[in-house]
């Protein structure tokens, strides 16, 4: 056999009094709570195994917790680095308060130059447009007779009628065909014996036109073709003594004849007139003109040639505005 055991299984020592003295107790009996914890080393007389715990744990001076409390952290002071951001920003702030101040200000200045500008620029604005009538008005005085002539021509006709020859215009507004004017002494022979119809021509072309109306105290007739000529425009404003003027007619059957010369005045004391205004103008005419256009600068007429004195240089033209005012819707 081998020693300590028996047959039957290892022999215990039996129980006795602890060599260390009573300072070191034997093994203390296990808790009921708690389950002994497993070892990895073996157990025997040279290697123990895990003692519970005695009645002297946890040590004096801890609590019954697995760790001991970790003490509040106190506020420390700030770092230079901290002071020296806080620093930065802070001028930051005046900085950008310093600018947003000067840029107000500079925008104040803007502003004020701005409206002074703005009142400079609508005074210069004001005193070009006076120059620009000034120049407006001296070039009404100034005609380009050869403008005025080629404008005008396309619209001036001969026409024939059995007591001879004389001049009308073509005038108005209406969409079908041309309206045309002309005196009322060119037709009254025509219109007294019921005939209707006349002759007018241009660049050797010919077209039939109708006698439509008559006025004979303004000594106007209104005519109308059927087919489409260029017009002249009537003028609106107020005729000026001084005015320039050209006179297109067919004298002594001669069409498209050109004279030039000035408004010499406006009258009321033509005899045979009964008072009526009348534009009295100094542009050569024959026989033949009675009827054609007074035309101003701007190319629009005045007025309609009507007669002659046996004075050089003194005759007479209907205003347009009387011819307005006799054929309604004529302008």
């Amino acid at each position: 056999m081998t020693a300590g055991f028996t047959e039957t299984g290892p022999t215990v020592p039996a129980p006795g009094p602890d060599p260390a003295g009573s300072d070191h107790p034997g093994p203390q009996p296990s808790r009921p709570d708690v389950a002994p914890p497993t070892s990895a080393w073996p157990a025997g007389p040279d290697h123990p195994g895990p003692q519970p715990p005695t009645s002297a744990w946890p040590a004096p001076g801890y609590p019954t917790g697995s760790f001991p409390p970790v003490p509040p952290a106190r506020a420390g002071r700030r770092s230079p680095l901290q002071i020296g951001v806080i620093v930065v920003l802070a001028l930051l702030v005046v900085a950008q308060a310093a600018f947003l101040v000067v840029v107000e200000r500079q925008l104040a200045s803007a502003n004020h130059k701005i409206d002074s500008l703005a009142g400079t620029e609508d005074k210069r604005l004001g005193d070009v447009d006076g120059r620009v009538r000034t120049l407006e008005q001296q070039a009404a005085k100034t005609l380009d007779a050869q403008a005025v002539t080629q404008a005008s021509l396309p619209s001036v006709f001969k026409i024939t009628v059995p007591d001879g020859t004389a001049t009308a215009f073509a005038i108005g507004t209406t969409s079908t065909g041309t309206d045309l004017l002309t005196n009322y002494h060119v037709v009254e022979g025509l219109w007294n014996a019921g005939q209707r119809t006349a002759q007018i021509d241009h660049d050797n072309q010919r077209f039939a036109v109708q006698v439509v109306k008559v006025d004979p105290d303004n000594d106007l007739a209104l005519l109308h073709s059927a087919q489409k000529f260029p017009r002249i425009a009537p003028a609106k404003g107020q005729i000026t003594v001084g005015t320039p003027v050209v006179v297109i007619g067919a004298p002594q059957g001669f069409e498209q004849s050109v004279t030039g010369g000035v408004v010499s005045a406006l009258r009321t004391d033509v005899p045979g007139q009964a008072g009526k205004t009348l534009i009295q103008f100094d542009a050569a005419i024959n026989p033949g003109n009675s009827g054609g256009p007074l035309v101003n600068a701007q190319k629009q007429v005045i007025g309609i040639v009507e007669e002659t004195f046996s004075g050089e240089g003194l005759h007479f033209a209907i205003p347009i505005t009387t011819a307005c005012t006799s054929f309604s819707g004529l302008c």
